[in-house]
């Protein structure tokens, strides 16, 4: 995330669905967290929702800036010997105490489930921790996960070698 001088950060894949137990698991070790499966997202530059998680105030506090990204902020992600290249066009905020908020977060085409991807997407996933405390909103589910989540979504623009 060039706009925030992120650089390297490592990214886990692992089978499930954003923020549930393995995918914390993951973050909980300073690093970002990437679901996939029927039930989760696809990886960097396939068709689909690349989801992406880390924490934002703990842990090393890898998405830690995240928020501040703006649209047309550029995401390079290296994977494969390829860069892939996706530009933030959107944010969307969502609640863990509604389902059909999670459907969208987890939804192959971002804030549409059901709807079949035509683009490559990323969702770069972190908690509203700060935004809830400063309302008044203590809440936690099991996994300590409070009850908002901002994600940034960007669509891939250009894939090139590493």
């Amino acid at each position: 995330m060039p706009a925030l001088g992120n650089k390297a950060l490592r990214v886990v894949p692992y089978t499930g669905t954003a923020d549930d137990r393995p995918g914390t698991v993951i973050q909980n070790r300073g690093v970002a967290a990437s679901p996939r499966g029927a039930r989760g997202g696809v990886g960097p530059g396939e068709i689909g929702n690349f989801i992406v998680t880390a924490h934002r105030t703990t842990h090393g506090r890898p998405f830690g800036r995240v928020p501040q990204l703006k649209h047309g902020d550029h995401v390079l992600v290296a994977a494969n010997g390829m860069i892939y290249d996706y530009v933030i066009d959107r944010t969307m905020t969502i609640s863990f105490r509604k389902p059909a908020e999670l459907a969208q977060q987890n939804a192959a085409v971002p804030g549409r489930p059901g709807v079949p991807a035509t683009q490559a997407k990323i969702t770069l996933s972190t908690c509203a921790t700060p935004e809830d405390h400063a309302q008044g909103n203590y809440w936690k589910d099991a996994l300590g996960n409070p009850e908002h989540r901002i994600n940034k979504i960007g669509t891939l623009v250009a894939t090139r070698p590493a």
